[in-house]
């Protein structure tokens, strides 16, 4: 992970896991639909609040990605909050294609559990 460029008020904000992370739940703007669950760190809560594009720390791959970047399913950020604790953030999104890696609109299409 790199050196942020996060404003410090936002950082200061933050409570991150021991990797220096914050779950992001990933919401469909218009619908409420929740789309996935992702992390973030503060170089990518900062490229996501200024290009818009929704981007992410991938834990398994070791670096930063953009939804969409090589699948076209693009995620255009709407808005972006910070719960009450500071520990999860919750990003709204206008959604182009499937948002799970699986080509499911959803990464919580596999079936109800209750």
């Amino acid at each position: 992970m790199s050196v942020t460029s996060l404003d410090p008020a936002i950082a200061a904000r933050l409570k991150r896991t021991e990797d220096g992370l914050v779950p992001a739940v990933v919401q469909q703007h218009d619908t409420g639909e929740v789309l996935m669950l992702a992390w973030m760190d503060d170089e990518a809560l900062h490229r996501t609040l200024t290009t818009g594009a929704a981007t992410y720390w991938s834990r398994s791959r070791g670096e930063y990605w953009v939804k969409g970047a090589t699948s076209g399913n693009t995620q255009r950020v709407v808005s972006v909050a910070l719960d009450c604790d500071g520990d999860t953030l919750l990003l709204k999104v206008d959604q182009t294609g499937a948002a799970c890696h699986t080509g499911d609109r959803t990464c919580f299409d596999a079936g109800r559990l209750l």
